[in-house]
């Protein structure tokens, strides 16, 4: 899902980045152009062995030719094919989480540009990730995000699957205490974005997916229990997203904005098992400080209406929109947040972060779990390069907020 320099000024504006060199591929084509150069020259020897005339001069001749012109166009072919076309990401991330145990996020992913051809659009990204932690919680997703003809558009997909065991705390007479939940489920995600104009990007996205939600084992006591436990529930959408980015690094950006926009409707005419709305924003700044420093801000808001499912509204520690917070312990219907970092590379691939942020969660006078809260946050972390050329970070954050703390690994920067 960043340190040096990027390579160049050129790759910087065109955001074109790499992670590792792919050898294989360069093999299998300095064989290919080997395998192709052997029959040739074995047919130029044998035509000079039946010649009747002039052996000696024309085999002279033959073997000359071949050295002075194949050899060298055959060489800078073989200079210009070996150049990888992308690079690897792989990163074992441990997690130690309080809403889902310790456990191992391994991840692999490559980054490519989907046409040689293309020096506008930013790179593109597949990935596949999984998750297994000492709680039981289990689960995979592969998914992928393109740009194509000159950043004209962008494809992002991406499916997950699996089980997950968390919690989710009380408030009032029942704070202090938690209900253990497990979870499991697939989704479905998919997105088409077209550039209107003034780099903003616009288009429609689909979100499909099915679970079935039940208590684990355990003494829970009189904390109230969520609706629909032991049913299956299929929760489908269809949405726009307006988004625009003027980073010259999406990896690191070191400068410019970042601009979020989604809107997704839930709906029973779609088969959805619940009808409601949820809505998402984020604005990024970024400040070169010099070539080393960087100073992050970043703001986000989450909104819903209708009538969600409790996991259907916006849940403080999903989205790093405020580190230091246990997912589960907050689900509101209106979420704010506003947060600084600030940013700076070390030698030696290494580099650190300080950060701190406040927000609010807002709960609806219908809604069952959640209070009003003034949530502050803040703390420290690590960064190492996976990737120097495309300064692709791996992170590792530890936070402390109001009532808990947190520590979180994950690839890339927290926004």
């Amino acid at each position: 899902m960043r340190m040096e320099d990027v390579t160049s000024r050129k790759s910087e504006s065109t955001r074109t980045k790499s992670l590792a060199e792919l050898a294989p591929y360069a093999v299998l084509i300095g064989g290919a152009c080997c395998s192709l150069a052997r029959p040739c020259v074995g047919q130029e020897e044998q035509r000079v062995e039946t010649s009747p005339t002039n052996t000696a001069s024309q085999s002279l001749t033959t073997s000359q030719a071949p050295q002075s012109t194949k050899p060298d166009e055959t060489e800078s072919e073989q200079k210009k094919k070996s150049v990888p076309r992308g690079s690897f990401v792989v990163a074992p991330l441990p997690i130690s989480s309080p809403a889902i145990g310790t456990g191992l996020v391994p991840v692999l992913g490559y980054i490519f540009p989907f046409s040689r051809n293309d020096k506008i659009s930013p790179p593109s990204v597949i990935g596949v990730a999984g998750l297994v932690t000492n709680n039981g919680s289990r689960g995979f997703a592969v998914g992928g995000q393109l740009y194509l003809k000159e950043n004209t558009y962008r494809i992002t997909s991406g499916f997950a699957r699996g089980n997950v065991n968390y919690d989710i705390y009380g408030t009032g007479i029942f704070a202090g205490r938690k209900s253990p939940l497990n979870q499991t489920g697939q989704a479905f995600f998919a997105e088409f974005l077209r550039r209107v104009g003034w780099k903003f990007f616009t288009g429609p996205r689909f979100i499909t997916g099915r679970s079935f939600l039940t208590l684990r084992l355990n003494n829970i006591g009189n904390f109230p229990i969520p609706p629909n436990i032991g049913l299956n529930t299929t929760l489908t959408a269809i949405g726009a997203k307006l988004t625009r980015d003027t980073s010259p690094n999406r990896f690191y950006p070191t400068s410019g904005s970042f601009f979020n926009f989604t809107s997704d409707f839930f709906s029973q005419t779609l088969g959805s098992k619940y009808s409601f709305q949820s809505y998402k924003a984020t604005f990024s700044e970024y400040w070169s400080l010099s070539d080393a420093q960087v100073l992050a801000y970043n703001a986000y808001f989450c909104g819903t209406g209708g009538s969600p499912p409790f996991y259907g509204n916006c849940i403080y520690g999903t989205n790093n929109e405020l580190r230091g917070y246990t997912a589960g312990q907050y689900f509101t219907r209106y979420a704010l947040t506003t947060q600084l970092e600030y940013r700076r590379v070390l030698p030696k691939r290494f580099g650190f972060v300080v950060f701190g942020g406040i927000g609010g969660a807002i709960p609806s006078g219908a809604q069952l779990y959640g209070s009003r809260k003034f949530l502050p946050g803040g703390g420290g972390g690590l960064r190492f390069a996976l990737s120097k050329k495309y300064h692709v970070n791996l992170r590792a954050d530890i936070a402390q907020g109001r009532d808990s703390h947190t520590f979180g690994m994950g690839v890339g920067e927290a926004f």
